[in-house]
């Protein structure tokens, strides 16, 4: 008895002890660090970041993600005691949440009335504190997005701060409010609480970056960067992988192609590290080593592979011919380039490879790595699959990507561990996406689309990933997608055209909605997969830069003819193009901005970004922060001093031709400087009716081109693009003009 009350006393002093070391740690009463401790203790909180909301100047407003039962007794153990907490009636009248609810001020509300405004107005003008916990969404319906404007105009009345407040990893606890096939559960989930700097309405409308915005939208943007904030972006690629594993599980199927079939997080890793162990013996520390391969398993393995080992894996374009692949080799002082023989043999690169060996890299073949393997390699890779071969610094360089090359000279993008998985969670932070979805990727890995979008992304939030090699089987594809029944789908507009030509209506009737980028999406596109498929096309806008989502539409908040708004985390500011009267050319900073770029002048050399990145876009911005792509501007013609949009021309051109492809140039003009060409697939294309067409649609007659050349097809890039520099060479040499 006397050992059993010692026992019990000596626990009870610990806990008084703990109690007291975390009150005066964390600046808490004693009663909210008793009550606070056993949950501390259980899922290794990662509190910090509430120093400084606690510290917030009142009036303010603490905005919490509400994603499980436990975060209103996790803010009544932490945020100060005066603050009034709003709850929901099951957060109310939940009879194990009565101790934490003694710690504070609450009061329950009905989501159907919103708020009653005026009295939390009285609250806060009298220095008051607020709790608000929004539902966990990052498309709020519009039910939900109701109370983003309550809160904002609440906060604008009283002129409070708002601290947007995320938990990390509470929709992975039992008690979740998240549908368990959504977000796997986990007794023992370690959270992490992050909490933004306090900032007024008027300072978040301010921020945004543009003439003008919602304060709804204001404050939603906001939210989101807390969601992002709870992202551990020092975690690089590989450890973000490893973390993923162990939320969705280890044994979790995760990336499949059409000829090896599925790997699990497990195998995937431990086939990274078989590999990765092989590439450390050929290559130095943060050298770049080329991939050439197409979107399979092996791609995959190899670009973790050659993470773990601490390597930069450059994503060769084989589509772009022997000259730029020699090209791109030069530019990043490539020496080594990991490829397959039967790949190869099979896409028929064989000139390809001679230049890439011929600007001084050395192939190494899979099939002759994968054969050399012995049985103590698999064993230790699968003893260690949850450890990099080499340290990792997310700061440093991860993979290299090569721009397109749509308008000139391809040049070399470095990003890093930290742009990747940033990108990757900033889309997270805007689609609703979850474990139940399958990702259909066609898109090239070597595109930077296919690459963070198409593969980082699915592999860090547990989405089962199928990899198509090329998105040039217009009728293969269709089939495919009928047998796998992905939800999510990613493609250009040339591509998804080409696809709903070939398809019957139930080929991609599995889909839930379609991710479009790289160029603009045609109306037509968009009619045709919505009334065939019932599938809506999210557009999207991006650059290699950028890692590459810069913006994109949603279910929620989408708007055709726009390519969605910007995401969380990214700043931006217009600046004035001669010429042009509405809108601006666009910079961008954000987390996902690239360290830099190499160039052929100076191989091999990192040219870090200094701060802001011009896009080169030229684009208009509307009040609730959607942005529409004008063109790029080296993609305005200059006819007679004026600035003419080869852009609009073209979607001039594709309202009288919709079914058709159209490419508008500017060629050397004598007596205006330059004129514009139309490169076209129409066979019926006439001056006379198109000059008629412009005349009723309003454009200038500068907009409209006098000269027509037909041809039977655009030429594309293989990402998709439409390949500028072919159309236009293809215009001169048609005109004469070539010399």
């Amino acid at each position: 008895m006397v050992l059993a009350s010692a026992i019990v006393l000596g626990f009870v002093a610990a806990w008084m002890l703990a109690s007291g070391v975390l009150m005066h740690g964390r600046g808490i009463r004693f009663r909210q660090a008793l009550l606070y401790l056993p949950l501390k203790l259980i899922y290794r909180i990662e509190d910090r970041a509430l120093i400084q909301a606690r510290d917030a100047e009142a009036p303010v407003i603490y905005v919490i993600s509400h994603q499980s039962r436990l975060e209103p007794a996790l803010m009544l153990s932490l945020l100060p005691d005066q603050t009034l907490h709003i709850l929901d009636d099951a957060s109310a009248q939940a009879f194990w949440l009565e101790p934490w609810r003694e710690l504070g001020r609450t009061i329950a509300f009905n989501a159907e009335h919103v708020f009653v405004s005026r009295r939390l107005v009285r609250v806060l003008r009298g220095k008051g504190r607020l709790a608000v916990y929004l539902p966990d969404t990052v498309e709020p319906d519009v039910k939900a997005f109701r109370l983003f404007r309550a809160v904002a105009r609440i906060a604008m009345q009283a002129d409070a701060r708002i601290v947007p407040i995320f938990v990390s990893g509470a929709r992975h606890l039992p008690f979740s409010l998240a549908p368990a096939e959504r977000a796997p559960r986990h007794w023992f989930q370690r959270l992490r609480i992050s909490a933004l700097a306090p900032m007024t309405m008027a300072e978040l409308l301010q921020r945004a970056g543009y003439s003008q915005t919602t304060t709804a939208n204001a404050l939603f943007d906001r939210f989101a960067e807390a969601r992002l904030a709870g992202t551990d972006l020092d975690r690089g690629v590989f450890g973000a992988m490893v973390d993923a594993a162990r939320r969705y599980g280890p044994s979790q199927p995760i990336v499949e192609d059409v000829v090896s079939g599925a790997l699990s997080y497990r195998k995937l890793l431990v086939g990274a590290r078989v590999l990765g162990s092989r590439f450390e013996a050929m290559s130095k520390q943060g050298e770049a080593v080329g991939i050439l391969l197409p979107n399979a398993n092996g791609v995959v393995l190899a670009m973790l592979g050659l993470i773990s080992a601490g390597r930069v894996a450059a994503m060769i374009n084989y589509t772009a011919g022997a000259a730029n692949v020699a090209s791109a080799v030069k530019t990043a002082a490539i020496t080594t380039i990991v490829s397959s023989r039967a790949f190869v043999q099979k896409a028929d690169l064989g000139d390809v490879v001679a230049a890439a060996e011929q600007a001084g890299a050395k192939i190494v073949w899979l099939e002759e790595l994968r054969d050399s393997v012995t049985t103590q390699e698999k064993l230790t890779a699968a003893l260690q699959w949850s450890r990099p071969l080499a340290p990792q610094d997310a700061s440093k360089p991860a993979v290299i990507l090569f721009t397109s090359g749509s308008e000139g000279t391809p040049k070399a993008v470095v990003l890093s561990h930290r742009n990747l998985v940033a990108n990757a969670m900033q889309a997270e932070a805007r689609i609703s996406i979850s474990p139940k979805d399958k990702l259909f990727n066609v898109l090239p890995v070597f595109h930077s689309f296919g690459l963070t979008g198409g593969t980082i992304l699915p592999l860090l939030t547990g989405i089962r990933l199928f990899l198509y090699p090329s998105p040039l089987h217009y009728k293969i594809i269709p089939d495919v997608a009928r047998k796998i029944r992905p939800t999510i789908m990613f493609g250009t507009d040339t591509f998804l055209a080409a696809y709903a030509r070939t398809a019957e209506d139930g080929d991609f009737s599995s889909l839930r909605f379609v991710v479009a980028g790289a160029e603009p999406v045609r109306a037509e596109t968009r009619r045709v997969w919505r009334s065939r498929f019932n599938a809506e096309i999210i557009e999207g806008f991006g650059l290699t830069e950028a890692a590459p989502v810069v913006a994109v539409n949603t279910a929620t908040h989408g708007r055709d003819g726009t390519v969605g708004r910007l995401l969380p985390g990214m700043r931006m500011r217009l600046e004035e193009v001669e010429g042009v009267a509405e809108g601006g050319q666009l910079w961008l900073t954000g987390p996902n901005l690239m360290m830099g770029y190499m160039t052929s002048d100076r191989p091999g050399e990192l040219q870090p970004l200094d701060g802001w990145h011009d896009t080169g876009d030229i684009v208009s911005v509307d009040r609730e922060g959607f942005i529409t792509i004008k063109g790029r501007a080296k993609r305005f013609a200059k006819i007679a001093g004026e600035m003419v949009s080869l852009g609009a021309v073209e979607m001039l051109v594709q309202a009288l031709w919709p079914e058709q492809r159209h490419a508008a140039v500017a060629v050397p003009d004598k007596r205006r400087g330059e004129r514009i060409v139309l490169v076209t697939t129409a066979g019926n294309a006439d001056a006379e009716a198109l000059r008629l067409h412009g005349k009723q649609a309003g454009a200038t007659e500068l907009m409209v081109p006098h000269d027509i050349i037909k041809v039977h097809e655009i030429p594309v890039l293989g990402s998709g693009k439409t390949d500028y520099v072919a159309a236009r060479r293809l215009a001169l040499d048609q005109l004469g003009l070539a010399a």
